[in-house]
Formats: structure tokens, sequence, C-alpha cells
């Protein structure tokens, strides 16, 4: 039993470092290429250098279900820091949560608009922003002028002052841009809420960067991204005026993708907010911190995206697009493989321990198997070296030495969540807004 669960769990993660691999030498590739030529001919842009131009009318859709803890706290960092001078905050709020109403209403503020949604909450965030896009168009046709973008934050996020004017400038190229999302450290929380900033350390370092590099459809991340308008109105004419996927738990990843089918550019852009200077110009917040919290939240993006996204999505587009809808999608999978090979680990150290105590020694792994578990064993010594140096190249040497521990706190997580996930699915989906609480940066300041 031991040796067939480790044979298969040892093929799996063969095939999937493989993959994992030729993301890594197309990401080198690139920079390698690049510094070859780009950057010997230009020198490096930075954030500063685009924010020039004539401001249009950003509006923010900020959807809210039980965060009177934090909203006020949001909007009024978020007016504090945005640096552009004509920006809408559009909050939608649900009539029967007073409390995110009262503090929505604390911030007297004209750039802050809040809409009722008119229906007992939750129902889905897409669906929030459905109501809160409607609300847009009303707007538009009073004032009688169209918004240049929409964005879309989070009642937690902590966002950068140039973020607006850099989504200003871009929008003009693409339909949709997304920022890096750069998760805060969470001192009392180092291995559940770390991990999540050394995954998207990776992710947002390299994986969306090979993506758009192949051609694939950024997903969008649901915070600090921006929708063009007329992409949107495009995603809205097709869906009867709603272009947020009402029924789905990732209307976020689904945007993306759905905008990159209707032909409309996605960019991915990582940017110094000045030369020479550390850090980019990113989305910032607090993740999950207890076990139960992000379980939850890891189920809902596993169901959407590869449960339900399977469904919804199908798999159209190129090669590279393909490539990364499977990529997408293995999370179950993976789990499984996870879960395969604990469990081997496990028995092999009991027939271990028993051959110690005097029990018939237990049968050896074939040649096959040591030799797949060596070569493994070397991917893995090269996947914990990307993991650990994307991490210290964000957060410092200490959290990129901390990252690999916390492998073993993602895989946990990831089980658990490929279980609930795989549950709620069978049972037809969650039908409304399984969101996580939410707390609000106490570092305000940060750039």
């Amino acid at each position: 039993m031991a040796a067939e669960l480790a044979l298969f769990a040892a093929l799996g993660f063969l095939l999937f470092s493989l993959d994992d691999l030729l993301v890594d030498l197309i990401y080198f590739a690139r920079r390698g290429w690049r510094a070859m030529t780009i950057y010997r001919r230009h020198p490096r842009i930075d954030a500063t250098s685009l924010v020039n131009g004539v401001p249009g009318w950003m509006v923010v859709l900020i959807p809210a279900w039980d965060e009177a803890a934090v909203i006020s706290r949001m909007l009024k960092a978020t007016l504090e820091r945005f640096d552009h001078p004509d920006f809408t905050l559009l909050v939608g709020h649900y009539r029967n949560d007073p409390a995110t109403r009262l503090a929505i209403a604390e911030v007297t503020d004209p750039r802050v608009v809040s809409i009722e949604v008119p229906v007992a909450g939750p129902t889905t965030k897409a669906d929030c922003l459905n109501h809160l896009y409607a609300a847009l168009v009303r707007m538009e046709a009073v004032a009688g002028r169209r918004a240049k973008a929409l964005v879309l934050h989070d009642a937690e996020d902590l966002v950068h002052p140039l973020e607006l004017r850099l989504f200003d400038r871009l929008i003009e190229r693409c339909g949709v841009v997304q920022l890096p999302v750069v998760p805060l450290i969470d001192h009392a929380s180092p291995w559940i809420g770390g991990h999540y900033c050394d995954e998207f350390a990776e992710s947002h370092g390299k994986e969306l960067v090979v993506r758009e590099a192949v051609g694939a459809a950024i997903p969008l991340a649901g915070v600090g991204c921006a929708i063009g308008r007329e992409a949107i109105t495009r995603l809205a004419s097709a869906h009867d005026g709603r272009p947020f996927a009402g029924g789905s738990m990732t209307e976020d990843y689904e945007m993306g993708l759905r905008l990159g089918a209707l032909g409309e550019r996605t960019m991915f852009v990582r940017l110094p907010a000045r030369a020479g200077e550390p850090g980019v110009v990113a989305s910032r917040g607090h993740f999950p911190a207890s076990l139960g919290a992000a379980v939850r939240q890891k189920a809902r993006w596993l169901g959407g995206i590869a449960f339900a996204g399977w469904d919804r999505l199908g798999w159209s587009g190129g090669i590279g697009e393909r490539w990364f809808r499977l990529r997408d999608r293995r999370g179950p999978l993976a789990a499984l493989l996870l879960l395969a090979g604990y469990v081997a680990a496990l028995l092999w150290s009991q027939l271990w321990l028993a051959s110690m105590l005097g029990a018939p020694l237990a049968p050896q792994p074939s040649p096959f198997l040591t030799e797949l578990l060596q070569v493994n064993f070397l991917f893995l010594l090269w996947r914990t070296s990307m993991r650990m140096s994307f991490t210290a190249k964000i957060y410092g040497i200490g959290e990129g030495i901390a990252s690999v521990p916390r492998i073993l706190t993602g895989n946990l997580i990831a089980i658990l969540a490929a279980g609930r996930a795989l549950f709620l699915h069978a049972g037809g989906g969650p039908s409304k807004w399984d969101k996580t609480a939410h707390i609000f940066p106490t570092e305000a300041s940060a750039r």
C-alpha cells in the first residue's frame, strides 16, 4: 500500500515539477532576453515616468458586507493616499447591514458615494459589484460624462498613492491592468498568514509574468486592478448589463479571462514607484490568519477556479491560454497527490519503526521508485530555492528562509481546502458571499 501510494504521488509530482520548470525556464529566458536587448537600448521605466498625461475620471468599486470594523478606516486612508485629481469611490452595502452603512457615512467626503444593494445580504460579491456598476451607469447619465476605467478594491485594502495615475495612463493601451498583490506580514500569524506572502511573492513575481509572455489572459485578483470603460461595456452588453458573473465565487478571476476571450488585451504591470527604490506599486492588505479562515478562502478560490471554472469557462484560446487554464485547475489533483505522499510517508515510517523494534524487515522501495524519489528530491530543492528567493526579494532574507518550512503549512491548507471545495461543489456550490473577517493594517502610512 505504501509503495503504491508513493509511486502515484511521485509520478504526479514529477509531471507537476516539469510543468513548473517550464515556467521557470520561460521566466529566466525572458529576463535574459530583455536584459540583452531592450534594457541595453532603453532605461528601465518606473511608475513616476508613466503617470504624466491628461487625467480621466477613475471610479473605484468597493463591495462591502459586514465590514463595519474596517470600511471607515479604509476609505479615509484611500482618500488620503490616492494621488489623482478625479476619482470616485463607489461603496456597496446591503439594506440589512446597518453597521456597515453607518461606518461608510462617517466618511463625509463627496468623492465617497454609498450605494445600497436593495436586497437582504449577503448575495454574492459579483452581485454586489453588478449593483455598483448599474449605479455608475446612472451617475454617468446624470453627470454627462463617462468614467475612464473601473478599479476594483476590497474593504481591507491599503492602496498605493500612484495606483490611479498608473492605471489612468496604462488603460489607454489595453482593456485590463492588474498590479501585484503584496500581502502584509502578520506577526501574530507567521505560519498561516505568512504562507500567503510566499505564494503571492512567487505567483505575482513570476507566474503572471510568464502568463502574459505566452499570450494567456491575466486573471484579475479582485483588488489592485483596472478595467477600461469600453472593455467592461462590451462585457456588460453580452450579459444583459451585468458584467460580473453573478453566480461565480471567483468573479474576478473569470473577469480577466472573459475579457481576454473578447479580444481585450490584459496586462500585468510590476513597476517600482521610482527608479532605484525598493518595492513596487501594488495593492497591500492582510490575509486570513487562522487555519479555518484560510481553508474557507482557499476552498472558495479552488472551487471557483478548478471546479466551477471548468464548467463556466471551458478550454478556449490558444496553446498558452489552455496551458495556464490547465495549471489553474490542477489544484484538486495537487492536493490529492500531497495527501497520498504524506500517507505513504507515514506508512513507511511506521514500517521502519516496526522493523527497529524487531518486526520482519519491511519491503523496500523498488529501484524505479527509489530513482524517482531522488529526482523529485532534486526538483523539491529547486522549488524551495525559487520560493525562498522570490519571498526574500520582497520581504527580506528572514522571511525567505521562513518560507521553506511554511511550504508544509501551505500543503496542509491546500489539502483541507480541496476537501471543502469538493464537498461544496457536490452540493451545488456556495450560494452566497462566503467571506472571511477582515482587519485594516495599522501601518496605513506605509508605502
